[in-house]
């Protein structure tokens, strides 16, 4: 199983890529997972992306592509992998055919979670955390507000800037025009397989083990 996850901001291709991982027993690879990873080994590239994110800047390209290239060499991921979070651009995504190709890995399926703009807004909209323990929580299910106490160890519960309406509409505008080019690039090479994300995260699920045939 090799797989890569797209999907909006908050169209829970994160809680899906890690339902199947622990299902099948298949690493789930994040951005951030891949990062801590490099940091930890102390590789090249590793060290890198550590000088240039301790100064507070974006890692590039060239850096994050030599760490997704480590990553795809390693044993961990000789039964398979998920990919969420990367490839987010379509020279991103170029580039890493590129190394599959390299490294004679084949089969990967693109899963593109497709959920209405208006759904994402609600549901990030709705969104509270725990400042305390990064514990997040639903306005509408858990009848919770913001300002309110965290019914697990009461601390105060706040909307992150990130999951404010405005914000999110933005975050949504530079998701539709980086990946949009991206997901036609797949779509050519015929590896897409688009899933209806609105629903129970369990009703999602199922629909993603049905569109790649698991």
């Amino acid at each position: 199983m090799r797989l890569i996850f797209f999907g909006p901001p908050g169209g829970g291709k994160g809680t899906q890529a890690k339902l199947l991982s622990e299902e099948f027993k298949i690493p789930h690879i994040s951005t951030g997972d891949m990062l801590r990873a490099a940091f930890a080994s102390g590789s090249e590239m590793g060290k890198k992306a550590k000088v240039i994110m301790d100064a507070g800047h974006l890692v590039p390209d060239d850096v994050m592509i030599g760490i997704i290239r480590e990553v795809l060499e390693s044993p961990k991921v000789s039964t398979g992998f998920i990919l969420d979070g990367f490839p987010r651009t379509l020279e991103q995504g170029k580039a890493l055919s590129g190394i599959l190709d390299d490294l004679h890995i084949s089969d990967v399926t693109v899963v593109n979670l497709d959920v209405d703009d208006d759904e994402i807004i609600h549901r990030l909209n709705n969104r509270i955390v725990c400042e305390k323990t990064g514990r997040i929580f639903n306005t509408d299910f858990d009848q919770l507000k913001v300002g309110g106490a965290c019914p697990e160890c009461g601390g105060r519960l706040i909307q992150r800037d990130d999951d404010k309406e405005e914000t999110v509409r933005k975050r949504l505008t530079i998701y539709h025009s980086t990946t949009k080019p991206l997901i036609d690039y797949y779509k050519a090479h015929g590896v897409v397989a688009n899933v209806n994300g609105t629903g129970s995260i369990f009703v999602v699920h199922k629909a993603v083990k049905k569109a790649i045939g698991v």
